[in-house]
């Protein structure tokens, strides 16, 4: 499930320079909308996991921020 962000806040940086040492927020462009994925990623060379699993995730993200569980889906 992924949801809608209407407007990126400030805080989200560009997934250039995305950290690979821990659980981050990403967002990805499908068609024409901007959607967070709501479970956490990890930035694993030039690839993308899914942090809890370690399972590889096919996703391009444009950007990214700290996981956070309480924000995650808002």
């Amino acid at each position: 499930m992924i949801m809608v962000v209407h407007s990126l806040p400030d805080k989200w940086l560009p997934v250039s320079i995305a950290p690979s040492d821990g659980d981050l927020e990403v967002c990805v462009i499908n068609g024409r909308e901007i959607h967070a994925l709501i479970f956490p990623c990890r930035k694993s060379g030039p690839d993308w996991v899914d942090a809890a699993t370690k399972k590889p995730i096919a996703i391009q993200p444009t950007h990214w921020r700290i996981w956070n569980e309480n924000r995650a889906g808002t």
